[in-house]
């Protein structure tokens, strides 16, 4: 995916495609890939870097929602566990099978926790990932050692799933763009075109340099997430009912909580649970869920939710965690669909699809676990809308384009240098960051170390440390100066810096 070239083309095209798609998270990647396999002639942008947003920031969990059994959502719980199946199946490389662990401090709390976990695996049915059992105290302390528990309390264990979900997105647009489709970063929305009172297109502006030019389409899909507002009030139109929830994520060193068990504890507050997953050799404690009311590009943990997930981490892990001991923060914002009352948590996560006046195609709420469902549905409707060719969804049985490890094989037989390490301390090498730049479309430092790598999110102040290897790396390959190596490590510290609690 060599950006510059593709977008010389599609800017030099007079092509109408088919669809078109505003927003290169998880839901508008996932609606590229169903539509180009399809054979609709596709184009996706994205207004800054694929997964920059929410879908680069969730709980690192694909899972059929436990929880939302106490709503009685069987409908959508059942619907999850189906995608966690085809997940596991065809995106092994980003998706993987976890235990989880509920603890229970009685019997009253262990019997419901069994109830729900028999509905759970009933509704799986031959979705099921493994059996529900109940570990001895021994097991416990051996598998989770870093976990405190009170004298005789136990838990019940079950299989869901855990992703890395900035690398499923670049693995989506990977694939999306396999199968013919165009899909491009760091190009805005600015203006909607209209033909008779009909959405036909949008005119983008290059963020990189500045240039106008316009994409014609038969549908226009709206798949921006927290930012559909903006789409819809240039389609001039009252936007979605959107409830906007913040949810904050600690990072803590594995020594926390060792093992390769998670933690899923239900806590007294609102319905929500606390989380500590191992990943990518770190251990990750969330979420919170705060309703907000405006949106930030890059949203921050605040200090309260800081607070609360360090006490909600205390009561549940034998060494109690401080704030000099978080080494990466990161927060995410949910659209909710629909405008319901009570508390954000408690929320329905099912998506809503509409369709304006002009005939924009707008796809809000959701979550990662279902989010090829969501681009199945969307597809089907925007079909409907632009008059196009009906076709079948292939993508229940579709694997996710993975091709770093061959690309990176490929770069060290040619460069000596090429396997030489970005820090002792971790894998990456400068292969790492010539492949994101020449085939992932990594355009600055944050797109290398937050999403073609994930040491922003596990390791700020390594990041920092990194960041100037990246830099002249990326300089090198993008025809970049010496200014534009300055700017982005000053913009790059600044944006790291916001995902710890304080700077020495």
């Amino acid at each position: 995916m060599d950006r510059t070239h593709i977008l010389t083309e599609l800017r030099e095209s007079q092509e109408t495609f088919d669809v078109l798609i505003i927003g290169g998270g998880a839901t508008g990647l996932g609606c590229a890939v169903d539509s180009a396999t399809r054979g609709y002639r596709t184009v996706l942008v994205e207004r800054h870097d694929f997964a920059s947003g929410t879908s680069s920031r969730s709980s690192k969990i694909i899972h059929g929602g436990l929880r939302y059994l106490k709503q009685a959502n069987f409908s959508l719980v059942a619907e999850a566990l189906r995608e966690r199946r085809l997940l596991l199946k065809n995106a092994p490389d980003f998706v993987h099978e976890l235990r989880y662990f509920i603890p229970h401090s009685d019997l009253t709390s262990g019997i419901v926790h069994r109830c729900g976990l028999g509905i759970y695996q009933l509704l799986a049915g031959r979705n099921r990932v493994g059996r529900v059992t109940r570990p001895s105290q021994t097991e416990i302390e051996e598998s989770m050692p870093g976990l405190a528990l009170t004298a005789g309390a136990g838990g019940l264990c079950y299989s869901d799933a855990q992703f890395d979900d900035a690398g499923l997105a670049i693995g989506l647009a990977r694939t999306a763009f396999a199968h013919g489709a165009t899909v491009l970063n760091y190009l805005s929305v600015e203006r909607l075109l209209k033909e008779r009172d009909r959405t036909v297109g949008a005119e983008v502006l290059d963020r990189e340099t500045g240039q106008r030019f316009e994409i014609r389409a038969r549908v226009v899909i709206n798949a921006s997430g927290p930012f559909s507002a903006a789409i819809s009030e240039l389609d001039g139109v009252k936007p979605p009912a959107l409830r906007l929830s913040q949810g904050a994520h600690i990072v803590l060193d594995r020594e926390f909580f060792p093992g390769d068990t998670a933690l899923i504890a239900p806590l007294a507050d609102n319905g929500r649970v606390l989380l500590a997953v191992p990943w990518f050799g770190s251990v990750v404690i969330g979420p919170t869920d705060t309703e907000i009311a405006t949106i930030e590009r890059n949203p921050v943990p605040r200090p309260e939710e800081l607070a609360a997930l360090l006490s909600s981490a205390a009561r549940f892990l034998r060494r109690a965690p401080r704030e000099s001991d978080v080494k990466s923060m990161f927060a995410g914002i949910r659209p909710l669909a629909g405008a319901s009352s009570g508390s954000t948590a408690t929320a329905s996560r099912e998506h809503a699809l509409g369709v304006s006046p002009s005939g924009l195609v707008s796809i809000t709420g959701g979550k990662w676990t279902t989010y090829r469902r969501m681009a199945q549905d969307t597809i089907d409707r925007a079909a409907q809308v632009g008059g196009l060719r009906r076709r079948r969804c292939v993508t229940d049985s579709l694997a996710i384009s993975t091709l770093r490890a061959a690309l990176r094989d490929s770069l060290s037989a040619d460069d000596p240098r090429a396997d030489e390490r970005l820090h002792p301390q971790r894998r990456e090498t400068r292969a790492d960051v010539i492949v994101a730049a020449r085939f992932e479309m990594a355009r600055r430092v944050e797109d290398v170390l937050a999403r073609r790598s994930r040491v922003l999110f596990t390791d700020a102040r390594l990041a920092i440390e990194l960041a100037p290897s990246v830099a002249q790396i990326l300089a090198d390959e993008l025809g970049h100066d010496s200014g534009w190596i300055q700017h982005e490590l000053r913009s790059f510290t600044d944006l790291a810096k916001s995902y710890l609690p304080s700077m020495e």
